[in-house]
């Protein structure tokens, strides 16, 4: 039984997430007190029970403790089974993130998955499903996974309602070396708008164009349904030749459109700003599929919490040393 405690490192959700995967593909069972330990509201909230609801199916998993706010867990896996899968959040939780609790074991799971998540799919403090989409999916790709992502409805807070469907064939990962970005290619910024005026969107894009010294091509609104707002997510999206950034602000009551640009535009700015191809968020998400398949390296802009608390949940269940070292520009992640 691995012990954990979750108040360690960055004391959020992602330890829990990482150990649920990493037990289900390691066959180890863990306990994890303090979960989320660094967060406003401590415990399990929905979007991680439901993660937890999600490990517990696809492996046939023995589960202590799966309740809201809970602190402490206890998870044994059993079997991996392929399947179809189908997991409602019941709340605006990001459903990016049960996603990515399931992902890692369905790709070494013997057949094809289907995955269908109801919940939110633009939420702060998780990676839109844009992010997905452009920048891990196809890092993910490079290591040998075929996984095909829809979205069926995007989802924002409070409403949620968005869905997701996933196709996961099982793979053998490969290595990841992924040190320089290559030539730039397209930069663009999108405010997305559903049941909220226009004029927010054209706001965040004015102060995006200013701050990026874009042209008004480089520029987008996206009018979604009144259907699933409100809601308003503006990302920016840098791609080169090997990898793609996505930077996200999200619109929030009380909080101005120029606000909410600057935020976006200005994380834009600083992975501009620097050399090195892996973004903070990117760097997280990078750890664990490079750790399940032959390793690699990559060079990060900069060394977060997540990532040192990934790391570490990485070498208590697989042993295998993932190494952060500072450089010129950024750090060097080797796994």
């Amino acid at each position: 039984m691995i012990e954990i405690d979750g108040a360690e490192g960055e004391g959020g959700g992602q330890i829990l997430r990482s150990a649920l995967s990493l037990s289900i593909c390691t066959q180890q069972p863990f306990r994890i007190v303090n979960i989320r330990a660094n967060r406003d509201k401590p415990g399990l909230r929905r979007a991680h029970l439901t993660a937890v609801q999600a490990a517990a199916r696809i492996s046939d998993a023995v589960v202590e403790g799966a309740a809201l706010e809970s602190r402490e867990l206890t998870f044994r896996p059993g079997t991996l089974r392929a399947g179809d899968y189908a997991f409602d959040i019941g709340s605006a939780g990001s459903s990016t993130l049960v996603l990515q609790t399931v992902l890692p074991p369905l790709l070494t799971a013997a057949a094809v998955s289907r995955v269908r998540i109801v919940g939110g799919t633009h939420n702060p403090g998780a990676p839109p499903f844009d992010f997905l989409a452009r920048a891990f999916l196809p890092l993910l790709a490079r290591l040998g996974a075929q996984v095909a992502l829809d979205l069926v409805r995007p989802g924002f807070y409070p409403r949620g309602g968005g869905e997701v469907h996933v196709r996961i064939e099982p793979a053998t990962l490969g290595s990841l070396e992924l040190m320089e970005r290559g030539a730039a290619r397209r930069c663009y910024a999108e405010a997305h708008v559903a049941a909220v005026p226009s004029h927010v969107a054209t706001r965040e894009l004015e102060i995006v164009g200013k701050m990026l010294g874009w042209p008004r091509e480089q520029l987008h609104v996206r009018a979604l349904s009144n259907d699933v707002g409100p809601g308003n997510a503006l990302t920016v999206t840098l791609e080169h030749e090997h990898v793609t950034e996505v930077t996200t602000a999200f619109g929030q009551r009380g909080v101005r459109a120029e606000d909410v640009a600057r935020a976006a535009a200005g994380e834009a700015a600083t992975y501009l700003a620097a050399t090195a191809p892996v973004g903070e968020h990117l760097a997280d998400q990078l750890l664990l599929p490079m750790a399940l398949g032959a390793g690699g390296r990559f060079r990060g802009v900069t060394s977060s919490s997540h990532l040192r608390s990934n790391a570490a949940v990485i070498e208590r269940f697989t042993g295998r040393e993932v190494g952060i070292e500072s450089a010129v520009d950024g750090v060097v992640v080797t796994v």
